[in-house]
């Protein structure tokens, strides 16, 4: 009798193009296989002679550096006798001749990673080429806690690669086109080395939760160099201002290639990535745009606003202020570790404000919970709640005998929070979800919710906040917080701020303060308004100028009072500025008869002339085809240093052209050849900068058929 062959392993066919289509897969740019927790795979593998009853083979799945059965890291499943192993399964799908096929199903609960497979048969390990398998989350499998119903949403919130962040003020919400490009060439890889930098448990890779909260960390570079370094100085020098952006790719690339943080970023830069990050990881994502957001509140819900006697905002008082908006995101999840009803978007945000459990991070925190008051919540509940909800109170400083007195000059209660805002799933329009983060302003349920918050955050009374009052002011009387709702005055004041003309940069800039009365009466009041150009962060950046009349109003009547910027007065400021800035105006009125005070400020955002894109609507996939970009200068004033920078995802890798300086009247063009590698409907982003603007940026679709 020969001695018997001992079985071995030759090969192993990881089928990755049936396996990535059946757990939409197939679009990461990877050779490797990359699978969905809690969903079967198939893996063909070849060995060196039929297999037998008493042979021995078993599939051994390992992640980490020395995996380990009695740690969890190390999976061996045993077709023939453990078909189930820490919840993984394997079986046979068909045995024939030298090969056979296996059916794999990864626990639905597994960490989240990269898995070793090697083919063991007796003593004998095979270690197969490309044996690195990447397990994510599966939005997919209905015992992942990541599930969603909806495949819509899924193809939105998970298989989307682009995208919109919106941006600007209240009055003047754009979306700023995003290329989040999960599926990039070593986007994978790069979220893959987060993890392992994240220093998470085994267990802890489990649970989308700790992930998205070791995210929200790592995404900045404080505390653990990260992947972004946040500035918000104006100077930019040694990086990329945060207005050049206009995807995550380029970032997360530089950062798993240098292993050292990209710079810069603000916001929406900071949710960009971090949105990116968790759609390559398989958590349902999207970014959130909150206009008019609270910082720095201290936990008492309130941001003090300081304006000198011309009416003008200060900065250098306060320590909180009003971002005219802020970004972040929310993840999709059931939350296992919290009581029943806080399921679904949690709020994560990686920008680096205010430290959390030590570090810069924050989230994840039900969006219900925020809703609801019940703040009290892991994680960071009182932070976002704040955000959306903080009053603003307004003081008035004037010098007294060498002396800064603070008068209190109104209270709003509705200004923040306003517009949440994101991206509507499979459109490209937003969607306002405000009444997901609140209820409807003034209902009831917003009163019981607003009690609920207050019973935990204890706000200290009303005592202006700022660094130099604290020590004047000891006396100042503490008010019950539900009691802060507006002023209603006697003579039914009312002040509007508009602007009469487009602002275009160049040109004066027009705009209006009216005043109205509604009560019987005659009413004389003295109006001071301000205009001044201002960072998103709420930082005044110059003061433009100021007004002062005194009017005369009968009853129920208005008066529009012009306020007119020249450009010269305003235009310097904008040249040397790396940032986007909004014009914020001010205005105070005080009705003599009554001493009624009422104030009130809007920030608009400069208009921009539109960069078209021409190219054709289909193309073939491989086939060459070319997209054109054309800018005509319509604005008054030449753009120094003009850069244009384009970016297709399945189509080219991020370019810019220099343009140099375009005079007014001037038309641009710029050309380029494409060659789409992918299938489906692509996006082309484009983005012009200057040194005079920031802000135009659009996108075209283009559909790839075969």
């Amino acid at each position: 009798v020969f001695p018997e062959t001992s079985l071995k392993a030759t090969g192993v066919d990881f089928l990755k193009s049936q396996n990535t289509r059946e757990h939409h897969t197939d679009a990461y740019n990877i050779k490797n296989l990359v699978v969905r927790r809690g969903q079967p795979f198939k893996v063909q593998v070849g060995l060196n002679r039929e297999l037998r009853a008493n042979d021995k083979l078993s599939l051994r799945f390992g992640i980490g550096e020395n995996p380990l059965k009695i740690r969890g890291s190390l999976m061996s499943l045993k077709p023939e006798r453990e078909q189930d192993f820490n919840g993984w399964k394997i079986s046979f799908v068909k045995k024939s001749g030298r090969e056979c096929l296996l059916s794999v199903t990864s626990s639905p609960n597994a960490p989240v990673g990269k898995y070793t497979l090697n083919v063991k048969t007796g003593t004998h390990i095979y270690k197969p080429e490309n044996g690195v398998i990447y397990l994510l989350f599966n939005p997919w499998c209905k015992d992942d806690v990541v599930f969603m119903e909806d495949e819509a949403q899924k193809k939105e919130y998970v298989l989307n690669d682009t995208g919109y962040i919106y941006c600007g003020t209240p009055s003047n919400i754009y979306g700023r086109p995003w290329n989040f490009g999960q599926f990039e060439d070593f986007m994978l890889d790069a979220c893959m080395d987060l993890l392992d930098k994240s220093k998470l448990s085994l267990a802890n890779r489990r649970d989308p939760a700790y992930v998205s909260r070791a995210m929200s960390a790592l995404v900045n570079a404080n505390d653990d160099s990260g992947v972004l370094m946040g500035n918000w100085s104006g100077n930019y020098r040694g990086g990329t201002p945060p207005t050049d952006w206009i995807g995550s790719v380029t970032i997360l690339q530089n950062y798993f290639k240098t292993k050292k943080p990209v710079c810069y970023g603000q916001c929406w830069v900071f949710a960009g990535v971090l949105n990116t990050v968790m759609r390559c990881l398989g958590v349902p994502s999207r970014c959130v745009s909150n206009f008019n957001s609270a910082h720095d509140t201290e936990d008492n819900l309130r941001v003090d606003v300081y304006l000198n006697e011309k009416g003008e905002k200060l900065n250098s008082m306060s320590l909180d202020s009003v971002w005219n908006f802020h970004v972040w995101n929310d993840v999709w999840m059931k939350r296992t570790d919290l009581p029943d009803g806080f399921d679904g978007w949690q709020a994560i945000d990686s920008t680096p404000q205010e430290q959390s459990q030590g570090m810069f991070q924050c989230g994840p925190c039900p969006v219900k919970a925020v809703k609801e008051g019940d703040v009290y919540l892991p994680y960071d509940g009182k932070f976002v709640y704040a955000e959306v909800n903080a009053d603003q109170v307004y003081w008035l400083v004037k010098k007294v005998n060498g002396k800064n007195k603070y008068i209190k000059i109104g209270t709003e209660t509705r200004d923040i929070g306003k517009n949440i805002s994101t991206k509507a799933v499979g459109q490209n329009k937003r969607r306002d979800i405000t009444l997901e983060y609140k209820y409807p302003e003034g209902s009831k349920e917003e009163r019981k919710s607003m009690e609920r918050a207050y019973s935990f955050i204890r706000p200290s009374g009303i005592v202006p906040r700022s660094k130099y009052a604290t020590t004047e002011m000891g006396a100042s009387i503490a008010v019950n917080p539900m009691v802060m709702h507006e002023t209603v005055t006697k003579s039914g004041l009312h002040l509007e701020i508009t602007h009469t003309e487009v602002l275009h940069p160049g040109n004066p800039l027009e705009l209006a303060i009216t005043v109205k009365t509604s009560t019987p009466g005659s009413w004389t009041i003295d109006l001071i308004g301000s205009c001044q150009l201002q960072y998103y962060t709420g930082k005044v950046q110059a003061n433009l100028g100021t007004i002062k009349e005194t009017i005369n109003l009968e009853g129920k009547s208005e008066k529009q009072i012009p306020l007119k910027i020249a450009p010269d007065a305003y235009m310097k400021t904008l040249a040397s500025m790396d940032d986007e800035v909004a014009i914020l105006v001010t205005a105070i009125a005080e009705v003599k008869e009554t001493n009624d005070k009422l104030t009130k400020e809007t920030s608009m955002r400069f208009e921009y002339p539109p960069i078209t894109v021409q190219m054709p609507e289909t193309a073939k996939l491989n086939n060459d085809f070319t997209c054109a970009f054309i800018f005509k200068n319509k604005l008054n004033v030449t753009l120094e240093n003009c850069k244009l920078l384009v970016e297709g995802l399945g189509i080219f890798k991020m370019t810019t052209f220099d343009q140099g300086d375009i005079m007014p009247g001037r038309i641009m063009k710029s050309e380029i050849i494409c060659t789409p590698t992918r299938l489906g409907e692509k996006k082309i982003v484009a983005k012009l900068i200057s040194n005079q603007i920031k802000g135009i940026s659009t996108e075209k679709a283009i559909t790839i058929t075969e």
